[in-house]
């Protein structure tokens, strides 16, 4: 019975839902579209470590920049894309590939909510806050800390001048789009007595939303919910203009 109901299938459908498929095996990405306000939201997944100039090992889970940039500016430009939920789960990466994705995604003017799952680390905190509001599920954590630089250094004034410029566009971007205040943020990130190996500091959950770095402490139904809201107000205010 089961056979015969796919052989009935239009060839239109299953090319449709093999698409779908192997968006969602190589980059996480989906549209939903089958909600009852008739929305079309773009999901957004953003996973594993954000890679940048460099490509990881193969074994690890990563999320493109390359990838995603085009995909933003696809969003923003499609007339049948009404919004777009991210959700993340990341432990940071690349610090200029993670910034990049952050601004492209505060700069579209479809409504956009972000969730934290699990975590949004280092570079994940800008991530977290570039959307028109946040969530973050009570067992989230987020390590907000300085920049870390991977290989040698050299120990010269340019170059700690250089990380001290990137430092302050990260703090920029977050308080910007965030509640938090700067030296607030500041103090957080260059906190000594919490992480064992690390300057900076572990926020789980509520602590995010207490700090005024996430909105608010919620799940995937809270995401939806306060997204197809935005989408509606929206709506209504292209209807009265």
């Amino acid at each position: 019975m089961k056979e015969q109901t796919k052989e009935e299938r239009s060839y239109k459908e299953r090319q449709k839902e093999e698409v779908t498929g192997n968006l969602i095996k190589e980059s996480g990405q989906f549209t939903l579209s089958g909600n009852s306000q008739h929305h079309r939201i773009h999901l957004l997944n953003i996973v594993g470590e954000i890679e940048g100039h460099e490509c990881l090992p193969s074994t690890a889970k990563t999320t493109k920049y390359e990838h995603v940039l085009p995909l933003l500016a696809e969003i923003e430009d499609n007339q049948h894309i009404d919004g777009m939920l991210v959700l993340l789960n990341t432990v940071g990466g690349d610090v200029e590939a993670g910034l990049a994705m952050a601004e492209m995604i505060g700069s579209i003017q479809k409504p956009v909510v972000t969730l934290v799952l699990g975590g949004g680390h280092s570079i994940g905190v800008p991530l977290a806050v570039s959307g028109d509001y946040s969530f973050i599920v009570p067992t989230a954590t987020m390590v907000v800390h300085p920049i870390r630089m991977n290989g040698m250094v050299i120990g010269v004034k340019q170059n700690y001048e250089y990380i001290e410029r990137m430092q302050d566009r990260i703090i920029a971007f977050t308080v910007a789009h965030s509640g938090i205040e700067e030296n607030r943020l500041r103090s957080i990130m260059m906190n000594t007595q919490q992480l064992v190996k690390d300057i900076g500091s572990m926020l789980v959950g509520k602590e995010a939303v207490e700090e005024g770095l996430i909105d608010a402490v919620g799940g995937i139904h809270e995401a939806m919910e306060y997204l197809h809201g935005l989408i509606e107000q929206r709506k209504q205010q292209a209807v009265k203009e």
